[in-house]
């Protein structure tokens, strides 16, 4: 059996729009499976370099400049595996596709240092300690339901981060709103830190770049279920996007503002609504090119229980 690699060896060109940035902030935006903490210590150890040249956190990027990234991999993961039960939909040596279901963590934090899918993943495949955050590359919110797409390799990790920079990889959301836009539309606006409330994120001027395309799917008195696929993967980008817009994700308990109903409705889901207290948000569909095989691969994940009743109720109310 041949060794893994104790690092990952990956490269991107600086683009236009983080020319003035610092290096670690743009190191931030193009390598997002690693946290800043662990970047500017990568850049301390002379693991980054800019067209060749060490630099430091602090140096500005003009734009146009090809980084290197040499990560360490083979460090110790704090996080220990756990039994946790995994919905697999696809699995070969390179890479796992997980459906997750709502109220699972992604990755180990303060407030959740245990029980996360994380901690799953190593259960299921002990090697996967070796890869930053035990092979994720993308992630979702808690209470988000759907698909993940886990490398188990290093050349499939890197592949992977590769396609999401460069927007290969296509993933499509179901949400229901409050409110009803007259069609779809896209969403291009950057999205930051809130300037005050600090554990939020909203449209500020100095946030990164976030592209979201949503269309009406269907209808009701009030509310629409909207499909919504994104071009950028920047945190909380559908909820924060679609609420910039006026219409909150149903059940949104950060971005939706103080709970109201749409006016008409039944008793039966008036309570409905009110007792759906988490984001009305599934990662439907993923689709990508596979690290090895170069196939296009795609797989969907059916609505959870709770998002298919609310929809049920929804259709049931009659239409003015």
């Amino acid at each position: 059996m041949s060794e893994q690699p104790t690092s990952l060896d990956l490269s991107a060109a600086v683009p236009p729009e983080l020319a003035g940035k610092r290096l670690d902030q743009a190191l931030a935006e193009l390598f997002a499976q690693f946290s800043r903490t662990r970047l500017q210590a990568w850049i301390r150890q002379g693991r980054v370099s800019v067209d060749g040249r060490a630099c430091k956190a602090r140096d500005r990027l003009a734009g146009g400049e090809r980084v290197r990234l040499q990560a360490g991999v083979a460090e110790r993961v704090d996080n220990a595996p756990q039994p946790i039960p995994l919905e697999i939909l696809y699995e070969d040596p390179s890479i796992l596709v997980v459906a997750k279901p709502v109220g699972l963590v992604v990755h180990p934090a303060a407030g959740n240092p245990e029980g996360t899918l994380q901690n799953a993943l190593l259960y299921h495949d002990p090697t996967l300690a070796r890869l930053p955050r035990a092979g994720l590359v993308h992630r979702l919110d808690k209470d988000t339901s759907g698909l993940l797409i886990v490398a188990r390799s290093s050349a499939a990790h890197k592949t992977l981060v590769e396609q999401l920079q460069a927007r290969v990889v296509k993933r499509e959301y179901r949400a229901v709103v409050l409110g009803t836009p007259r069609s779809g539309a896209s969403v291009e606006a950057p999205i930051g830190r809130h300037p005050v409330q600090r554990k939020r994120m909203a449209v500020v001027d100095s946030g990164k770049p976030a592209l979201t395309h949503f269309r009406v799917l269907e209808r009701f008195p009030g509310y629409c279920l909207l499909g919504v696929r994104l071009e950028t993967g920047r945190t909380h980008q559908i909820r924060v996007h679609l609420a910039h817009l006026g219409y909150p994700l149903v059940g949104d308990p950060v971005y939706g503002g103080r709970r109201r109903l749409a006016p008409g409705l039944s008793p039966v889901t008036q309570e409905a609504l009110r007792g759906f207290t988490r984001q009305a948000l599934h990662a439907l569909r993923l689709g990508l090119v596979h690290p090895v095989s170069g196939q296009w691969m795609q797989w969907e994940a059916p609505l959870p229980e709770d998002f298919q009743a609310l929809l049920r109720l929804l259709r049931s109310e009659p239409h003015g």
